[in-house]
């Protein structure tokens, strides 16, 4: 599809996407850190760009943005399209940002063919979505619900070593209101929320389709700075019987989950499992030694919650039997959840219907990371994704995101909006 080809709301969008890419670069990828320079001026550049359609805009006590195009009934909930700005560390340009331009196309489009909407429709830019910052779920739409914890505020960004509360701070807005639980936005307000968002997986460039509808997102359990402690020995005179060795210990601990992961396939159920980091003491680890101490991280995910607990379970079980099997000992440290979020039937009916009337193929697909739409669910707001296809995955330079994939999103999301209001006068 050539830039002709795109929708006005495309062409716009492939225009912010270049500036944020050009603004943000930090080889080999961009960074955008969450209440950082990055993120700042993103937030400043989709602001400005949603005022010039005529949307006014507010920030909530945590920085949250919201632009608002009137609809002609005020009083009637919202609908809200979002997702966040903030990126992970020398990543790609399109996580999350994809979404945010997504939703600000869909307001050209509105504005280019003198559309007023029956009901508001809000653009929803979040804070500090990628966990990588803060070892927290969702701060900013956790914060915009008023459901953010107030010790979440104490949780400490990984590059600066400086509070959530202080970086707010910083950047301007209100840790104490957030700590009180004041919300940004009312949900009894919002009539659907919805997320677009690159896919971070291959099952749309795999299917040869631009977008696809997402039924759930995965919740899931991590343990980030795990240990199988052992004994040190020298290699050629500990006998094997007298060995305490955490290598032998955390493979078993592998092969252990991995052999449940099995099983649950075949039983038809979907997780992920895994092992992010593992490490040993540079000052301690050597070719000829028995490793005594081993560290890891542990990620495990799945849309089903039976599915988590199951798998929490074989983890206790095997600390107990690798641990009397190799002699070792496992602490797991401390543990962080998020609970799945199942997207709202009838607003994947609407998705359905928006796509089959424009004679499109848009398939339902699981989503296993993390998103806010997964805050708005677990708070009963009606909640939906997009996602559009992306190859190479996310986190990383490498993402691959057509504009003319993401045009194909607009399109639907724009038709669902306009079919959406039809439909609630």
């Amino acid at each position: 599809m050539t830039t002709a080809s795109l929708t006005a709301g495309g062409r716009l969008a492939g225009r912010v996407m270049e500036r944020l890419a050009e603004a943000t670069t930090d080889a080999p990828g961009i960074t955008r850190v969450a209440y950082g320079p990055g993120e700042r001026f993103a937030h400043d550049l989709v602001r400005k760009e949603a005022e010039k359609l005529g949307a006014t805009a507010r920030v909530d006590a945590a920085g949250n943005l919201y632009l608002t195009l009137k609809g002609r009934n005020p009083d009637l909930p919202a609908i809200v399209i979002g997702s966040h700005l903030d990126s992970v560390p020398h990543g790609g340009n399109f996580d999350g940002a994809a979404g945010v331009v997504a939703g600000l196309a869909v307001m050209a489009e509105l504005v280019g063919q003198k559309i007023q909407p029956a009901r508001d429709l809000i653009l929803m830019v979040t804070r500090a979505e990628e966990a990588v910052w803060f070892p927290l779920s969702y701060p900013g739409s956790q914060a915009a619900l008023g459901l953010l914890e107030p010790q979440a505020l104490e949780a400490r960004r990984s590059d600066s070593g400086r509070t959530l509360a202080e970086h707010m701070l910083e950047e301007g807005f209100d840790p104490d209101a957030v700590r009180r639980g004041v919300s940004g936005i009312d949900t009894s307000r919002i009539a659907a929320f919805i997320e677009v968002h690159i896919e971070q997986g291959p099952r749309l460039v795999a299917a040869g389709v631009p977008v696809g509808i997402v039924t759930g997102i995965a919740g899931g359990f991590r343990y980030v700075d795990a240990t199988c402690l052992g004994a040190y020995g020298h290699s050629g005179a500990e006998p094997r019987f007298a060995r305490h060795d955490s290598v032998l210990g955390f493979a078993d601990l592998v092969a252990g989950l991995e052999a449940e992961w099995d099983a649950l396939e075949r039983e038809g159920h979907e997780a992920t499992i895994t092992f992010g980091r593992v490490q040993s003491d540079p000052s301690q680890h050597g070719g000829s030694r028995v490793l005594g101490e081993l560290r890891f991280t542990l990620d495990v995910r799945s849309a089903e919650a039976a599915v988590l607990e199951r798998i929490e379970a074989r983890l206790q079980a095997l600390f107990a039997e690798v641990g009397a099997k190799r002699g070792v000992v496992f602490e797991a440290g401390p543990r962080f959840t998020w609970e799945p979020a199942t997207m709202a039937p009838a607003l994947i009916v609407g998705l359905d219907r928006a796509a089959q009337d424009m004679q499109m193929r848009v398939p339902h697909v699981p989503s296993g990371a993390g998103h806010d739409a997964a805050t708005f669910a677990g708070a009963s707001v009606p909640s939906a994704m997009l996602f559009v296809r992306n190859e190479n995955g996310s986190h990383n330079p490498h993402e691959s995101m057509e504009i003319a994939d993401l045009d194909q999103a607009i399109r639907l999301l724009f038709r669902f909006v306009t079919d959406f209001d039809r439909g609630h006068p």
